[in-house]
């Protein structure tokens, strides 16, 4: 039996992934190890698994069948390993996360590590960046994500919080520049802002007006970054209008250095989603780090 598995995950890994080198990353072991593990399986099943080139590869028609029939091989073992790790109530083996890296490092990163602590057995690998990511093509079983998600079948989303976020100033800019009372003096007054950037895209703020309308502004700037942690710094310097999560701003709120503008009518915040693919059984493992998210990260996330 050990033999007929053998090859199978690789086999797997380098068609949902779509390159050997990918799963091999996947797989945390070399390319070369992958070819050859696929290569052995083709000899004993006598049969091209692959059409590769120097550019490309695909499956053949066998392959495709027997991706499919394997999918579902490893997807019962899995479920088997699940139905263990709950008799025996022990949360084992690696669980790939991926989250956005201010949020990460300041607030998930640290709830993980007291997880990490409860279960000696459990394994955890971080990726903090905020780039959209592919959960089967980078080999994770996890991500946060932040904002609106696409509908999609092969995903599976449970909420985790909001990000509320703040319109703020140092008393020294508003002291200069005015204070602007409500979003129509925001869109009318000439204010300087710091703004969040990422790869040449601005992204503008919303707000709700009095009517519960979404309102989106971009105001003029003279920094644009894709960290929130700087706008926060250069907020406080009185470079200008920020809009940042509140969280992130509590701290500057509590010492003075920070204000709020004005009072929103209705506030505004992004959903925070721990996102899986989609699958029969949720190993143990997964469950134990999605549910302590779910009662954890929401607190941490209400200031408004």
């Amino acid at each position: 039996m050990g033999q007929r598995l053998q090859g199978i995950e690789e086999f797997v890994a380098a068609v949902e992934a779509g390159s050997f080198a990918l799963a091999a990353q996947r797989l945390h072991v070399t390319r070369s190890a992958v070819a050859k593990s696929i290569a052995r399986l083709e000899a004993r099943l006598n049969t091209r698994l692959f059409l590769r080139t120097t550019r490309s590869q695909s499956l053949t028609e066998e392959g495709h069948g027997y991706y499919e029939r394997c999918r579902r091989v490893l997807d019962e073992l899995d479920a088997a390993q699940a139905l263990t790790d709950v008799a025996r109530s022990i949360a084992t083996g690696v669980v790939r996360i991926s989250m956005p890296a201010m949020l990460g490092r300041l607030k998930v990163g640290p709830l993980l590590l007291a997880l990490a602590r409860q279960h000696p057995q459990l394994s955890l690998e971080l990726a903090f960046n905020d780039r959209r990511v592919d959960l089967v093509e980078e080999g994770l079983d996890l991500a946060i994500r932040s904002g609106e998600l696409a509908d999609s079948a092969e995903l599976v989303a449970r909420p985790v919080g909001t990000q509320w976020m703040a319109l703020c100033a140092a008393p020294a800019y508003l002291a200069e520049r005015g204070r602007p009372a409500n979003i129509g003096d925001l869109m009318k007054e000439p204010h300087e802002a710091v703004l969040y950037a990422r790869d040449g895209l601005v992204s503008s703020w919303r707000f709700h007006d009095a009517g519960g309308r979404l309102v989106d502004l971009t105001p003029p700037s003279r920094l644009r970054c894709d960290s929130a942690e700087v706008l926060l710094e250069a907020a406080v310097g009185g470079m200008g209008l920020a809009r940042l999560p509140a969280w992130l701003a509590a701290d500057a709120f509590a010492a003075g250095t920070l204000v709020r503008v004005f009072d929103e009518p209705q506030p505004f915040g992004f959903a925070l989603h721990v996102i899986r693919s989609r699958s029969r059984y949720l190993p143990l493992k997964t469950r134990v780090v999605t549910d302590w998210l779910a009662e954890h990260l929401p607190p941490l996330l209400a200031a408004r």
